[in-house]
């Protein structure tokens, strides 16, 4: 769902809750807002940097700088989005959020990070 040119709000249906990102476009950069699970949360902020692959062959790739909340596990997630996003548009781009259910199963843990691996940002 677009609201507007600077702003896109993705829903992800796991078989047990919903991941919710707000994309939003500042600038020629990003800002993503993760949030879903039983309490949504700020556990960790990822600032994702683009640059040239280490690979060489004119591949890009970014690299990320986190801040975490002590205690938090929302790292995995904000980072692959924020790596991710800013490889494939070439911008900074910063990820904040948490995703918390308690009692939380190795399945489901499993679950989002499949979802976040497999959405289709920039």
């Amino acid at each position: 769902m677009e609201k507007d040119l600077n702003e896109k709000v993705i829903e992800i249906e796991l078989s047990y809750s919903v991941l919710t990102l707000k994309i939003s476009k500042i600038g020629g950069d990003y800002h993503i807002l993760l949030q879903g699970g039983d309490k949504p949360h700020i556990g960790c902020t990822v600032l994702a940097i683009p640059r040239a692959s280490l690979k060489g062959g004119g591949e890009k790739s970014s690299t990320a700088s986190v801040i975490n909340v002590t205690g938090h596990k929302d790292e995995y997630l904000c980072r692959k989005l924020a790596e991710k996003m800013s490889a494939q548009t070439g911008a900074v781009v910063a990820c904040t959020g948490g995703f918390h259910v308690d009692n939380i199963t190795d399945g489901q843990m499993e679950e989002v990070i499949r979802k976040v691996e497999q959405i289709p940002l920039g």
